[in-house]
């Protein structure tokens, strides 16, 4: 095999037209240059230089070799700008794994933000895993996921970055008993049937322990899974709902929204990244725009015509 390095050593002596000059270029003894010609000339089972008056100058074969070592010396170089460029957070690629209602408030701004300081970087944008939102990024197979904190205990290797807290609103048929009240405590909903509008999981069980508290199970009348869903089975007149304030970027014209308390359920939403992960640029200017979009629109109060921002479906 061909020793790369002693290629650029033929290549300046070649350029140079001398051992002498090349070994001045390089630092080295002319005599420690002659060896390392002779050795690639061993390697190569031909003759690479031969003497022309006080200088040097290629057989076909070190012409040849000549070329490829120029040829190697701009990939190494194109190499090492491509790898600084990766270190600097220039270039590269990030996998984000999101829930449905956090894309419109949370996710799309933030990679906005991302795209105009790394517009270089790509971005594998895709669902997070509704089983088990965190899987991928454990995995190693995404560099971040944003998620409803779970109830269960964090798996080992995983940090959660605190984004905002979410919190539930009730949504009634329009001329329902309770539309009239501003603000309903939880109980008030007891006795009527329920839409619920999300998958099991985080969500659910934020509902599920908010009526725990209040003193009573919901009975679930629709299992709707999709938020924009559940509203129109509410609107229908089939039952209430919980729907935290980003499942409500889509307001039916059927429903009322009304605050809740006694006790208000809210879900709070992480960034999850691995603990080992190496650092990035990009991945930290994401954390620094999600917690920028959560601090913005997407986590201020709902006005009459309903939230600012906020996804339709799931979660």
């Amino acid at each position: 095999m061909l020793d790369v390095r002693r290629m650029q050593i033929l290549r300046a002596v070649v350029t140079s037209g001398s051992v002498t000059a090349a070994a001045a270029n390089l630092g080295y003894t002319p005599s420690a240059v002659s060896q390392q010609v002779a050795a690639l000339e061993k390697q190569a089972g031909t003759p690479l230089l031969e003497r022309v008056g006080r200088g040097v100058r290629p057989t076909a074969a070190g012409l040849l070799l000549t070329e490829h070592a120029a040829v190697i010396g701009r990939q190494v170089a194109e190499a090492e700008t491509a790898l600084a460029d990766l270190r600097a957070g220039r270039t590269g690629r990030l996998a984000v794994r999101y829930f449905a209602t956090a894309g419109a408030g949370l996710v799309a701004p933030a990679l906005a933000r991302l795209r105009r300081a790394y517009p270089n970087v790509r971005v594998d944008l895709g669902p997070a895993d509704p089983e088990d939102p965190l899987l991928q990024v454990r995995e190693g197979r995404a560099d971040l996921a944003v998620v409803v904190r779970p109830r269960d205990p964090l798996p080992e290797g995983i940090r959660l970055t605190h984004l905002l807290d979410d919190p539930y609103r009730a949504v009634l048929p329009r001329g329902h008993r309770l539309a009239a009240k501003r603000v309903l405590d939880l109980v008030d909903l007891a006795d009527e049937p329920w839409v619920i509008g999300e998958w099991p999981g985080p969500c659910r069980d934020v509902v599920l322990d908010a009526c725990a508290a209040a003193g009573f199970t919901p009975d679930f009348a629709v299992d709707s899974e999709d938020y924009a869903s559940a509203q129109g089975f509410v609107a229908a007149g089939l039952g209430v709902a919980l729907i935290p304030r980003m499942g409500l970027g889509s307001r039916h014209s059927g429903v009322v929204v009304r605050r809740v308390r006694g006790p208000e359920p809210v879900r709070t939403i992480h960034a999850a990244v691995r603990e080992t992960a190496p650092a990035q640029p990009a991945l930290r200017e994401l954390l620094d725009a999600l917690r920028s979009a959560a601090t913005g629109d997407g986590a201020g109060e709902e006005t009459r015509q309903g939230p600012r921002q906020g996804a339709r479906s799931r979660r």
